[in-house]
């Protein structure tokens, strides 16, 4: 009995390192320079580990072969081919996004319908009709008719600020009062509720979204289903409670009924998606209630968490970088005279140096460390180094385009470290250049950029009409990144004094 106990162990031992030393030498087989991996874990042991943040580790990837067009990596045990060469990404993401339309998926839609089947995951036709479908709730004229509601949560914002005494604003965690604004933004534009979280953090829209929300808890669930995801299916892991899900789809359906009993009608992404229920346009989406919800719920994790972290990121360079704050508050003294303290969206949407710092913001910090896409043709990448061999991509294959790293490249930024709004002053860098990674790239570049661009401007404006942002003692300094979760967070925290102005 312990021989053939001992023989099965020996055997499947053998099998698993012919099996990952055979995944590992993937890109030595074909000749392209890669990234050596270990076992299981590839390249990722270190996020894993909690040695080294994610965005650190692509970084470390990307400058391993300094000349190379792409690298291979590993995703674990999946083999991956990060783009370098910024001409190369663009003829992927954008010149023949046909062969690269996806992103790898990796959420089971039936299993957690909520997060699966949103307009990120979703593939193929299902996603171009769902994009073409929700693109006009993000037009112009849609975020100017949304403008004055955004204005009203961001002077009820200072208002709070004013009405609390200089100790309490003394110490300050900013992630939590900034995702307090952007769920009452979200909340009365995306889904005609009006909240006040600030008066009453424990309303419910507010407590389950900070919930589903969670970046330590999503990261580990982040980290199973991308690389185990059969895992998911055997235990039934969702991202998304079945309470929170209940939730929301409660609060969509009972809108989706009070607007088809009375014929209201509002100009946001659910009326679109009553509009467009039975159309030829739509044949590949079922607009039901479900599938209407999972739309509207990730425009609401987008806007609650990764707006919020943008603004905690701002306000953390304002107070460390005075002079770039006092300028940003000359230019909103002045907008503010003209316009009588009553600013115009074209007012906001046109001042340079905000725009500027929003922007060198989205370069500095950027929350995704690395943008992916999934072959659905066969591609033929040109050589990876002068006189070396082509190299096809099959179906199938995923390819990383390193926006962190881009985004830190001294071939792109002069002394990209430091944080400087001046490169985008007056148009110096074009923030629709190959190397502006923030919002993504090609047509599955992020379909609220210009809510969340709004939103953010509008919260900034009033906060720093009336107060100065200051580090403190918790205040990270050097920012440094928690290597608990994916996103970007300061280790600590976000923590800032806010005082007002003389």
């Amino acid at each position: 009995m312990d021989l053939w106990i001992w023989t099965v162990l020996v055997t499947v031992c053998v099998w698993l390192y012919y099996h990952f030393k055979k995944t590992l030498n993937y890109f030595k087989d074909r000749d392209v320079p890669y990234v050596p991996g270990w076992p299981i874990v590839g390249n990722m042991a270190n996020p894993i580990l909690r040695r080294k943040h994610v965005s650190d580790a692509v970084l470390d990837m990307y400058n391993f072969h300094p000349e190379a067009k792409y690298v291979g990596v590993f995703d674990f045990v999946r083999p991956v081919v990060m783009l370098r060469d910024i001409d190369l990404i663009k003829s992927v993401t954008i010149k023949n996004f046909d062969n690269f339309p996806d992103h790898k998926s990796f959420i089971d839609a039936s299993l957690d319908p909520l997060f699966g089947g949103n307009l990120f995951n979703m593939a193929g036709e299902q996603w171009r009709e769902a994009r073409n479908l929700l693109s006009p709730a993000f037009t112009s004229s849609k975020m100017k008719a949304m403008y004055e509601l955004m204005v009203k949560c961001g002077e009820n914002f200072v208002n709070h600020i004013s009405e609390r005494s200089a100790k309490e604003n003394r110490m300050i965690a900013t992630k939590d009062l900034f995702t307090k604004y952007t769920n009452d933004v979200i909340a009365t534009c995306a889904f005609g509720i009006s909240i006040d979280s600030l008066k009453d953090p424990n309303n419910e829209f507010y407590h389950l979204g900070k919930t589903a929300t969670n970046p330590e808890i999503l990261t580990r669930k982040f980290f199973i289903a991308r690389s185990f995801p059969k895992i998911m299916r055997i235990f039934n892991i969702k991202f998304v409670s079945e309470s929170t899900g209940n939730f929301f789809k409660n609060i969509i359906s009972s809108t989706v009924r009070m607007r088809d009993e009375k014929g209201m009608s509002r100009p946001d992404m659910i009326q679109l998606m009553m509009d467009a229920r039975g159309k030829e346009s739509t044949k590949h989406l079922k607009l039901d209630i479900t599938e209407m919800t999972a739309q509207a719920f990730i425009f609401f994790f987008g806007g609650f968490d990764t707006t919020s972290t943008q603004m905690c990121i701002i306000a953390h360079e304002l107070a460390i970088n005075p002079d770039i704050q006092k300028r940003l508050q000359n230019e909103i003294d002045d907008v503010m005279r003209v316009s009588n303290g009553k600013p115009t969206y074209e007012a906001i949407n046109g001042m340079p140096y905000l725009d500027a710092v929003f922007n060198e913001s989205m370069r500095r910090h950027t929350q995704v460390a690395f943008i992916d896409r999934l072959c659905t043709k066969s591609f033929e990448l040109p050589p990876a180094y002068p006189g070396g061999k082509p190299f096809v991509l099959e179906p199938g294959m995923n390819i990383w385009v390193p926006a962190t790293a881009i985004h830190l490249d001294p071939k792109y930024y002069d002394n990209p470290r430091k944080f400087d709004p001046e490169r985008y002053y007056q148009k110096k860098v074009s923030i629709n250049d190959a190397t502006n990674l923030g919002f993504g790239i090609g047509p599955r570049g992020c379909i609220g950029n210009r809510f969340a661009i709004l939103e953010i401007k509008i919260l900034f404006f009033f906060l720093l009409s009336k107060f100065s942002l200051k580090p403190n003692e918790k205040t990270s300094r050097p920012l440094v990144y928690s290597m608990k979760s994916f996103v970007v967070s300061a280790e600590g925290g976000f923590w800032l004094t806010i005082e007002k102005r003389k």
